[in-house]
């Protein structure tokens, strides 16, 4: 499931190091604007300790996890709607992601510069925001005037759509992301085929030095209360703490730092996490002893769509999936004692997954 979290920013924020923690492909970083031009992209593991729990049980001989996929893009600038600091690249790359994790600078170092001369989570947030801005509201504009045309001759879908880009369009021109707009669930798929930027679900990374980690600092506040009034999720984390975890190779080593930190995991676990959720997935795993493995499907997907990410022949040919719940497999320790409990079901092609069911597919093609 080929679903992107592109992570944005200012220059020198720590995009490329966070990104480079979480993936083994290694962004180039530096003390200078720029520095990244093409968009890194990196497919990631997603952290769950309920695989683990499956593979003891079940004693498989191979484990896979589901993944994410998330993209390094450069850092924006003022005018990168209007194609400075190769901003008209930069601006395409993000609208070819799903959501947004937007890093934000929330410590203190002379030796870092900034590209804006101070630090100010609360101006880096509105500068990205309002190139963002821009450059959806020149979308909008381009396309309302054909779609007017059609409208004014008695075209209704025409009309509708028109209607939905006039609020959308002075929804920008007050400086307010069309995310905050709420959508009649009708008008959903035109607002996805607009591909607008600020439309994308957005959480807030507040990258902190090594003193501020646990408990957070005064920037950090500023960005809670933003993202408090949004909606929007933020998580803090210190992209240089997470530089020296990656660097240790066992995992004795990582646990005994991050003890010392006060931390009871890394934050780029946390991360991919936050990244999964803000992508609306979720997650079921097939368990035999040839494979535990971990799949991903949208919240809300039927039996016969989950099956399809297996293989488009389990989806065509559905009859019927059986179902348990992994705190019951847990508890009970094996298929057979699930069933044997009557606590396996047989579902239907109606039946809507919950995140963690345990599935087998019975298909005919």
């Amino acid at each position: 499931m080929a679903l992107k979290c592109g992570i944005v920013g200012l220059p020198n924020v720590g995009k490329s190091t966070l990104f480079n923690c979480l993936s083994d492909a290694k962004a180039q970083s530096g003390n200078f604007p720029f520095c990244t031009i093409e968009p890194n992209l990196g497919v990631i593991a997603v952290p769950d300790n309920r695989l683990t729990a499956l593979a003891e049980i079940v004693q498989p001989q191979n484990v896979l996890p589901t993944t994410v996929e998330i993209v390094d893009i450069a850092g924006l600038v003022k005018g990168a709607s209007k194609g400075d600091g190769l901003g008209n690249q930069f601006l395409s790359n993000i609208r070819e992601t799903d959501a947004i994790l937007h890093v934000l600078r929330c410590f203190d170092d002379d030796n870092i510069i900034h590209v804006d001369g101070s630090v100010d989570p609360v101006r880096d947030k509105e500068v990205i925001d309002i190139e963002l801005q821009l450059k959806d509201l020149e979308s909008i504009q381009a396309r309302m005037s054909k779609i007017k045309r059609a409208a004014g001759i008695g075209d209704k879908d025409a009309k509708k759509q028109y209607d939905l880009m006039v609020r959308l369009e002075k929804t920008l021109e007050t400086g307010t992301s069309v995310r905050s707009l709420e959508i009649e669930e009708e008008d959903l798929e035109f607002l996805h085929e607009l591909q607008l930027i600020t439309s994308k679900p957005v959480m807030y990374v507040c990258n902190v030095d090594e003193g501020s980690v646990v408990t957070g600092n005064a920037y950090v506040d500023k960005v809670r209360e933003f993202a408090d009034a949004e909606g929007a999720g933020m998580l803090v984390i210190g992209a240089g703490i997470e530089s020296d975890i990656a660097e240790l190779d066992e995992p004795e080593e990582r646990q005994m730092f991050l003890e010392e930190m006060g931390l009871k995991e890394a934050g780029v676990a946390k991360l991919i996490r936050e990244a999964y959720k803000l992508l609306k997935l979720q997650t079921y795993f097939t368990a035999g002893v040839k494979e535990v493995r971990a799949w991903t499907v949208h919240k809300g997907a039927t039996a016969p769509e989950a099956a399809g990410v297996i293989h488009t022949d389990f989806e065509k040919g559905f009859i019927r999936a059986e179902v348990m719940k992994y705190e019951d497999f847990i508890e009970l320790g094996s298929e057979q004692a699930v069933k044997e409990a009557g606590k396996l079901s047989v579902e239907g092609k109606t039946y809507v997954l919950g995140d963690g069911d345990i599935m087998h597919f019975r298909f005919n093609v």
